[in-house]
């Protein structure tokens, strides 16, 4: 696959030029997608239409639309040719980006309880960008990522780690809680209770968001920052969008409650 991708892009400058162009492309579609998203809904679960094409069963979406974000990064790291793929500082990295999206592709898929169907389009973008994100990513901490051999020991990588961790324990306990809001077999919506949700309606998105950015402070490059300002963008709106809703739809909604950021936002 390295050899095959050196005679795709010319020589390794060429490459890394082009991971920095898609870096940029990725933080101009992510200003794109915050003006978007003033006036239009990401379209899927509660936001779902039929205008965004015909229905893609909620748990084959997550599977498929998430799965190139993991496999795409195995492969590089397996077929890599620089020696920078056996670092340990690229290892782990690469390790807290994998095992995300092990987890979004291999284990939450088949644990949704009652999931709306995804509209055709959205589950095509979603696979897409995946497919993307996870060539820019897996082939930069594989490749051309370079950090000194105590890089553990940098702060950037310990604050960056520690911030990684607590996204993805609030994350996963967060979606923990949603899940179990429906009994087998239920499709309605009910108010979150208990974790973050007693502060914010977002609580899953602030997890991933804060997952993220302690993801790209870890790295400290370009390409993980970059992802994390995509992800920041799309789960904020979502965050706002779902508290209005929430607030809409439950007269006794907690009005104390904030959308994304505890007793501020």
């Amino acid at each position: 696959m390295c050899k095959a991708l050196s005679n795709l892009f010319g020589s390794e400058a060429e490459e890394y030029y082009l991971l920095e162009c898609m870096s940029y492309l990725m933080i101009f579609m992510a200003a794109v997608t915050f003006l978007v998203l003033l006036f239009e809904n990401v379209p899927y679960g509660r936001y779902a239409t039929s205008k965004y094409g015909f229905p893609v069963n909620a748990r084959f979406a997550w599977f498929v639309q998430e799965l190139p974000a993991l496999v795409v990064p195995v492969l590089l790291l397996l077929t890599a040719s620089s020696a920078r793929a056996s670092y340990l500082p690229n290892q782990l990295l690469l390790a807290m980006y994998l095992l995300h999206y092990f987890q979004r592709s291999l284990i939450y898929p088949f644990l949704i309880r009652g999931g709306k169907p995804t509209p055709f389009l959205s589950f095509v973008m979603a696979f897409l960008f995946c497919v993307y994100n996870g060539y820019l990513q897996g082939r930069y901490l594989s490749h051309f990522a370079k950090y000194p051999a105590d890089w553990i020991m940098h702060p950037c990588f310990i604050i960056g780690f520690l911030m990684w961790l607590l996204g993805v324990l609030i994350n996963v306990h967060s979606d923990h809680i949603l899940r179990n809001l429906r009994k087998p077999e239920e499709t309605g919506y009910k108010i979150p209770q208990g974790g973050l949700f007693e502060y914010v309606s977002g609580a899953n998105f602030l997890g991933e968001i804060v997952e993220w950015a302690g993801f790209a402070v870890a790295t400290c490059s370009l390409q993980s920052a970059a992802f994390a300002i995509f992800t920041s963008v799309v789960l904020s709106s979502r965050a706002v969008s779902h508290h209005g809703w929430y607030l809409q739809k439950f007269e006794d909604y907690p009005k104390s409650r904030k959308a994304l950021v505890p007793f501020l936002l």
